[in-house]
């Protein structure tokens, strides 16, 4: 995967001098803080942080508990909601959802509640006597759920807490997902990862199948035919492609797939890292990876976006990140050529500037060329290509290359589910796709649980 990098120079700084560049990105509150923090919060009534969450934690409900010293009550009322609190307290953009909601975010105060840290204090700081949830009796349901990352493994969570039985079918060596593979690694620093999975499997009545990829060598009619139901958790795992000519050249590669060996890598030491590189996206995954490079030692980082600042999809707090750690943000420019060395390696990129008309994105015909010993594309993921070419498969997708589901996260077919990146309706947050897989649960066990027949969509 990174064999096309090794030809370029490595990075400066000792193994523990990069180890350092990934530690976490926000200290923790410590207790004196976390008390004052917890004391701001006015615990509204219908509070509006609690309606921006898409995993409807009870916000008020947690910081009162936090403020009253009842850390494991705090962390059991947001696991109870979301199995992945620990994870999402950190990952995911509050700056748009709850803490944007709070009502201290005004004009007078202009300061939210640090509602991601005061999540983070509670998780971090419980002591649960064994596992905070319990398993329903045993239903002798059997359900499987393909993919474990956040929507895979809080919908066999959830399933096990209602006494079904899960197994769940995994591709890669370990659970977790993006979580795992794909979050910036200041974010979710060390082992962070696996230890939330370690704890969300020691429910029981979880099975894990590494190694087995729908398509390759799982199929869905097998899985159909052999279990009371299936959930599909499959993610997004293709990165798309700029469609030009010399996209397989030496030097030029996925973004996700760099970002999956960095967080893999015991010495960032030995890591390929080039001395300029440019990043071409407008998404969280684009600054991320544009940071992490800069911080393993490019000298040059510039991230390239087809549209203006106002239209990129990294929260601004994300592209703030960007600018603190020194990337180059350049906009208007659309990719138009990857430029090669006389050994057909990547040398740079020529763009083609480009400018709004009557609503339309249009080109300009003027030119920007940026020279680069690298170039990492984070312009959206699709699906893989065997995940839907099963026959049953090709079923479920009525929206382009994502899956179809109702309300209730049932596909086109009677048994098979669906949440998370692959589904029509999704936001690519790890914090949705938790919920996805929580409510897909519910309705699982509901219809298998059920004497009634389900009514299933035409």
């Amino acid at each position: 995967m990174l064999d096309s990098l090794q030809h370029l120079p490595s990075a400066a700084g000792s193994s523990s001098e990069l180890a350092a560049q990934f530690t976490d990105l926000a200290p923790p509150l410590t207790a004196r803080q976390a008390a004052v923090e917890a004391a701001r919060c006015l615990y509204c009534y219908d509070a509006p942080c609690m309606n921006a969450c898409p995993t409807d934690i009870d916000v008020a409900g947690f910081i009162r508990n936090i403020h009253e010293q009842n850390i494991d009550g705090a962390a059991y009322g947001i696991l109870k909601a979301n199995i992945f609190g620990g994870s999402c307290s950190r990952v995911c953009p509050t700056e748009i959802l709850c803490e944007n909601a709070c009502v201290r975010n005004n004009p007078a105060e202009r300061e939210p509640v640090r509602i991601g840290l005061l999540q983070r204090y509670a998780i971090d700081h419980a002591h649960f006597n064994g596992h905070p949830f319990q398993r329903a009796p045993s239903t002798g349901k059997v359900v499987a759920v393909v993919g474990a990352g956040p929507a895979g493994l809080s919908c066999a969570h959830r399933l096990a807490m209602l006494g079904h039985d899960v197994v769940v079918y995994e591709a890669r060596e370990k659970a977790g997902g993006l979580n795992e593979y794909g979050i910036a690694r200041y974010k979710l620093p060390g082992d962070f990862a696996q230890a939330e999975v370690d704890f969300l499997l020691a429910i029981g009545g979880i099975e894990i199948a590494h190694g087995r990829k729908l398509g390759v060598n799982l199929s869905l009619a097998e899985l159909h035919t052999r279990y009371d139901a299936v959930f599909l958790g499959i993610g997004l795992g293709a990165s798309r492609a700029l469609g030009l000519t010399g996209e397989d050249a030496p030097g030029l590669m996925a973004a996700i797939d760099y970002i999956a060996a960095l967080r893999q890598a015991s010495d960032l030491a030995s890591l390929p890292v080039p001395r300029r590189a440019i990043v071409i996206g407008a998404g969280n995954t684009a600054i991320d990876m544009a940071v992490q490079i800069k911080r393993l030692g490019a000298a040059e980082v510039t991230l390239v976006y087809r549209r203006g600042m106002e239209s990129m999809s990294a929260t601004g707090h994300e592209i703030e990140i960007a600018k603190a750690n020194q990337v180059q943000i350049r906009t208007w420019a659309a990719p138009l050529e990857v430029l090669l060395d006389d050994t057909a390696k990547v040398a740079g990129m020529r763009f083609e500037q480009t400018r709004i008309e009557d609503g339309r994105l249009v080109r300009t015909g003027g030119y920007l060329e940026i020279a680069a010993d690298a170039v990492f594309k984070a312009i959206g993921q699709g699906m893989s290509e065997e995940g839907l070419q099963e026959p049953l498969a090709r079923e479920l997708s009525r929206e382009g290359e994502r899956i179809w589901i109702d309300e209730r996260f049932r596909t086109a077919l009677p048994g098979i589910y669906a949440g998370g990146d692959c589904v029509a309706p999704g936001q690519d947050l790890t914090v949705q796709a938790v919920q996805h897989g929580k409510l897909a649960a519910l309705s699982i066990h509901n219809d298998i649980q059920s004497t009634s027949e389900a009514a299933w969509p035409t």
